[in-house]
């Protein structure tokens, strides 16, 4: 399509494209916003005045896809049909990048709440093997997301080692969530730098960040329906320093708070990317 913009590779600050958004963000379009991000299976197949405003973003801002029902962990098979779909939609869009949770949503249904994977070899395995399947039918790379959790799951290895071990075998991205790291780090009792330091830079394609509520002191809960708060910023600093200021995208998903609001949570998020970067390299 002519006069679209360029949809890869993504840099900057982005933001969670949410259906309660589109009439505002259409209406003034933010310029502090450098590209977007949808689920696609909210998008696929939709077409009407819906299908023409999301056409309406996707000319005017590159896009990324984060998926919520690949289900790679699950027992059941491979939604072959879903990844196809996926692929038609990204040739349309103009999209490069997709990804989604390193989680199962259900077996032989979705339950659209991300269950953890057993940190197992055999998991590894079983994860990656189905990670290569879905990248011989898009034709691209996928990445995965370190997803949150808080029941205990079978020991085989840690959380850290479990997801350096499917990222190795599977020779897929990685989507990495600060705000998930925060969370499992105070539920499960692990320092969130060193956490973070151990990730393959090389495979990092963007991060997410998001609030999350506070259960207790020592319990919190991923909910994407908060604020940003101080750790999960605190950790993004500490993440551009070692990374560099990798493109971050803002996730909300509910409670949305006047859009001035929440544009100043993407406005705080390239503060944070340009304080990041040298004064020397920045100026060339």
């Amino acid at each position: 399509m002519t006069g679209k913009k360029q949809s890869y590779p993504v840099e900057g600050a982005g933001l969670g494209l949410r259906r309660p958004l589109l009439d505002k963000l259409m209406a003034n379009p933010p310029t502090e916003v450098d590209f977007m991000e949808v689920a696609p299976e909210n998008w696929i197949h939709i077409g009407g005045v819906a299908g023409k405003k999301f056409r309406w973003f996707t000319e005017r801002y590159p896009f990324v896809l984060h998926g919520l029902s690949l289900n790679i962990g699950s027992p059941s098979p491979l939604n072959e049909g879903l990844v196809r779909d996926v692929r038609e939609f990204m040739d349309e869009h103009g999209i490069e990048q997709y990804s989604d949770h390193l989680s199962y949503t259900g077996d032989h249904g979705q339950l659209y709440d991300l269950m953890p994977i057993p940190f197992t070899e055999e998991a590894v395995r079983y994860v990656a093997e189905r990670v290569h399947r879905v990248q011989d039918i898009l034709g691209r790379r996928m990445a995965l997301e370190n997803v949150s959790f808080y029941a205990p799951t079978e020991e085989g290895m840690g959380e850290l080692e479990f997801l350096l071990a499917v990222l190795e075998e599977s020779d897929c991205d990685l989507m990495l969530d600060i705000n998930n790291i925060v969370v499992n780090s105070i539920n499960h009792r692990y320092d969130a730098l060193e956490f973070l330091k151990r990730m393959p830079a090389d495979k990092i394609r963007y991060f997410h960040i998001a609030g999350h509520h506070v259960e207790a002191e020592d319990l919190r809960i991923d909910t994407h329906g908060a604020p940003v708060d101080e750790l999960s910023w605190q950790l993004l600093v500490e993440a551009y320093a070692h990374f560099g200021p990798v493109p971050t995208l803002l996730e909300r998903d509910f409670n949305f708070p006047p859009l001035d609001e929440l544009l100043d949570e993407v406005r705080e998020i390239r503060k944070l990317q340009q304080d990041s970067v040298p004064a020397e390299a920045a100026h060339g």
